[in-house]
């Protein structure tokens, strides 16, 4: 008997000793590398004038360099000087102006080379902890609401009811996050019955149950800043394969940031995760609307894609601006600009709409 417990001790540690030598090399064992890739980009800008027109302001949105982003050759094909300013949120944007003018139109066209790189982040509530009150006076301006990221007392009570209580803000956001997947749906998925509000607005989104990207995000940034959670818009493009070389319009897309100790600004996109979450019958309705919302293309319900968008994004965006509510340089004189991922004009001192921008792109290289 007493052979019998040596023997089973030895085994014991042998055993142990190849769970450790195993964990060791789990531990070791080197992280995912992110994907990156590179864009040719254009930015074709088109104002048409209106009679009489005495001066024509124009602040258009340029690309923002950030540790994911690298922006090259950035140049702007114009008849008019450009200079450069800093909005309310610091992010870089354009500016040209056209006094008198004589043309029936104003074209301008922006290009440049961007190379992206994927976010990858872990997300482990283990590693972070409520704010300080220096954290909250530091963070202030991504705890207050704007004009359509609302916080009444109706976002106030829902966010509560949702939180339960939780002041982890990487497990509280996960909760916000999973609450919008389940009651949430995108518009692509029914575009027949739902429809998206022409503003991003938490307060359509949470009445109708529907909405675009920005709908999405206004009201996750309205649930978030109620249970005190600094969170901040990001506006940018989708570079959708799909799309790739085509003389077709890309549009924006957006997503969302939210700021946890120890992990800094973490990056989730949950009106694309929407898409993946749960099965839906795709038709000739629905189905180019609902590969074009997405950034690598839908083929049906996915877990592990509404995982990885809480945290990680994708290496096939480009980013315009972050904010709402920006106050731009030189000022504007028609009030807050909601958000800037195209361009804002002002004929004579009032906000005017006739102008398209066209987003093309294409793809130069791709890597692990």
């Amino acid at each position: 008997m007493r052979l019998y417990l040596v023997h089973a001790r030895m085994w014991l540690l042998v055993l142990l000793t190849v769970i450790g030598l195993a964990s060791v090399h789990l531990a070791a064992a080197p992280a995912m590398q992110p994907k990156r890739a590179s864009f040719e980009i254009s930015n074709a800008f088109a104002i048409k004038v209106p009679e009489g027109a005495k001066r024509v302001r124009v602040w258009f949105a340029v690309p923002q360099g950030d540790t994911e982003s690298e922006i090259r050759a950035l140049q702007v094909e114009t008849a008019y000087p450009v200079r450069y300013g800093t909005d309310s949120y610091g992010n870089r944007v354009g500016y040209l102006e056209v006094n008198a003018p004589q043309e029936k139109q104003i074209n301008f066209r922006e290009t440049f080379t961007l190379t992206r790189t994927e976010i990858r982040k872990t997300t482990d509530p283990a590693t972070t902890r409520m704010l300080t009150a220096q954290e909250r006076a530091d963070l202030s301006k991504y705890l207050q609401p704007s004009t359509y990221v609302v916080v009444n007392d109706d976002i106030k009570a829902l966010a509560n009811q949702i939180v339960g209580g939780e002041q982890n803000p990487v497990l509280a956001a996960r909760k916000i996050y999973d609450w919008t997947l389940q009651n949430i749906d995108y518009w692509v998925k029914d575009p027949e019955r739902l429809k998206a509000s022409p503003v991003g607005s938490a307060e359509y989104c949470l009445r109708t149950k529907t909405g675009n990207c920005t709908d999405f995000h206004s009201l996750f940034s309205s649930l978030t800043l109620a249970v005190g959670i600094p969170t901040r818009i990001v506006y940018g493009s989708l570079l959708k394969p799909t799309l790739n070389g085509l003389d077709v319009d890309a549009s924006y897309h957006c997503w969302i940031q939210f700021y946890a100790p120890n992990l800094d600004w973490v990056t989730l996109d949950v009106s694309v995760a929407d898409i993946y979450m749960g099965d839906f019958p795709l038709t000739e309705k629905n189905q180019k609307l609902v590969e074009l919302t997405t950034a690598v293309g839908y083929r049906g319900a996915d877990q592990a894609m509404v995982d990885y968008y809480f945290g990680n994004l994708d290496e096939r965006r480009v980013v315009w601006s972050i904010g709402r509510d920006l106050q731009l340089d030189p000022p504007q004189e028609d009030g807050p600009v909601n958000a800037l991922h195209k361009m804002y004009v002002e004929v004579d001192g009032k906000q005017y709409t006739d102008w398209t921008r066209q987003f093309t792109y294409r793809e130069i290289t791709a890597s692990n």
